[in-house]
């Protein structure tokens, strides 16, 4: 499990990257941060498209922001929605973090609640 400094700045990345979402058809904005196995944070935001199979979530946002920065391994994501409800990672984004990370941390968080688990408790049985 993560420290509270490093789970703060991410927090503080995903919400700062939520603000940079690109949603004009969801209005649903979503910020993710991705922590690699160096300990550095990066951020992401959902970019939809009109043609919304071309959509990236945030999180893969952030991963793939990280692969092309070097990373090998994915530690933890933190996703963050400014809604009630948290918000788990789709299908797709836990299968994309499934290929960087053997078990890692997932944090939701909106602006009340945070909540921890590890992949393996989101997708049971991972694709591979």
């Amino acid at each position: 499990m993560m420290n509270k400094v490093t789970q703060n700045k991410m927090l503080a990345a995903a919400k700062k990257a939520a603000l940079h979402a690109y949603a004009p058809y969801s209005d649903f904005k979503v910020g993710a941060a991705a922590l690699d196995e160096q300990g550095r944070i990066y951020a992401g935001c959902n970019v939809e498209n009109t043609s919304y199979g071309l959509t990236i979530c945030a999180e893969r946002a952030a991963i793939f922001k990280a692969v092309c920065a070097g990373a090998k391994s994915i530690k933890a994501v933190l996703v963050f929605t400014d809604t009630k409800k948290l918000t788990r990672p789709c299908g797709a984004c836990l299968q994309v973090i499934a290929e960087f990370g053997e078990n890692p941390e997932i944090i939701l968080a909106n602006k009340s609640i945070m909540r921890r688990y590890r992949l393996k408790d989101l997708l049971p049985e991972r694709f591979g």
